[in-house]
């Protein structure tokens, strides 16, 4: 068999799948999704990808995102995410030293995604996720708030 690949769309940038999936009918909590279209959760993982790495992730970008959307900020960012970096930082939890994970969160406003700003987010709100993905993560000690505009950084890690 003699096939090609064809992707007519692979050129379009983010605002432009945007534009066309609420055209073509797809149901905006998918089209709003942080990221869409966009990666999977390996590349926001800096270092070793392992299970319990992957869930540590899983867990932190699931509080940001569910705290963005209690405080009706998750439609004005473009785009939100938690990363989990390849280093772990000294804390103290209870009466004890640890040696943990660190987490570091990533909210962008942008109208085509090929320039971003860090977004503005509330003190009260980052005091929040901050403290819950401490509390609630085991293995995490630190999260952290990444004010980098695009450029001269990405908006992703990668």
């Amino acid at each position: 068999m003699n096939l090609k690949l064809v992707e007519p769309l692979r050129l379009l940038f983010k605002d432009e799948v945007r534009t066309l999936g609420l055209i073509l009918g797809i149901e905006e909590d998918s089209i709003y999704r942080h990221p869409f279209p966009g990666p999977g959760l390996s590349i926001r993982i800096l270092g070793e990808i392992t299970r319990e790495r992957l869930s540590v992730l899983k867990e932190a970008d699931s509080i940001f995102i569910h705290e963005l959307r209690e405080a009706g900020l998750y439609r004005k960012i473009g785009q939100a995410f938690a990363v989990l970096l390849p280093c772990k930082a000294v804390g103290v939890m209870g009466d004890f030293r640890t040696y943990e994970e660190v987490i570091a969160l990533r909210a962008v406003e942008t109208t085509d995604y090929m320039t971003a700003h860090w977004f503005n987010l509330p003190y009260d709100l980052l005091q929040r996720v901050s403290t819950r993905i401490v509390n609630e993560i085991r293995g995490v000690n630190r999260v952290t708030y990444d004010i980098t505009s695009k450029p001269p950084g990405t908006i992703e890690w990668e």
